[in-house]
């Protein structure tokens, strides 16, 4: 997402795919972002060495029970709410919401058609 809440890239795993996994793929960038935002999933080690390797500030907080919490920046950790926002409207297309399509590119699809209208109403608002 970028700074509006605006969808940049998506990638469509199983339901049984841990979050951190795909990761390498979300940060394949020609030109590569300032900070990355997520929440306590992707904060391993491992994925925060590839934001760092990217150039990037990784804005991830420590999971509750870690050995060596890692600080982060709460003032901007608290950006995160356009991505919530995004998939709380997302979760309003009952066709997304209920996983209609069986296919994965169906829904991805309809996914992407969802993102192109909600980027839409971003750029007509002010």
């Amino acid at each position: 997402m970028d700074h509006r809440g605006r969808p940049l890239r998506f990638v469509l795993t199983g339901g049984q795919t841990h979050d951190g996994t795909i990761v390498p793929q979300l940060l394949d960038w020609p030109t590569p972002p300032l900070a990355v935002l997520a929440d306590k999933a992707y904060g391993s080690k491992a994925n925060r060495q590839l934001i760092r390797d990217e150039g990037a500030l990784a804005v991830i907080p420590a999971k509750s029970n870690a050995r060596e919490p890692v600080p982060h920046d709460r003032d901007l950790y608290r950006c995160r709410h356009v991505v919530k926002n995004f998939f709380c409207r997302l979760k309003d297309w009952r066709k997304l919401s209920t996983r209609f399509d069986k296919l994965a590119r169906n829904f991805l699809s309809a996914t992407h058609i969802f993102s192109i209208r909600y980027w839409i109403n971003c750029e007509s608002t002010p």
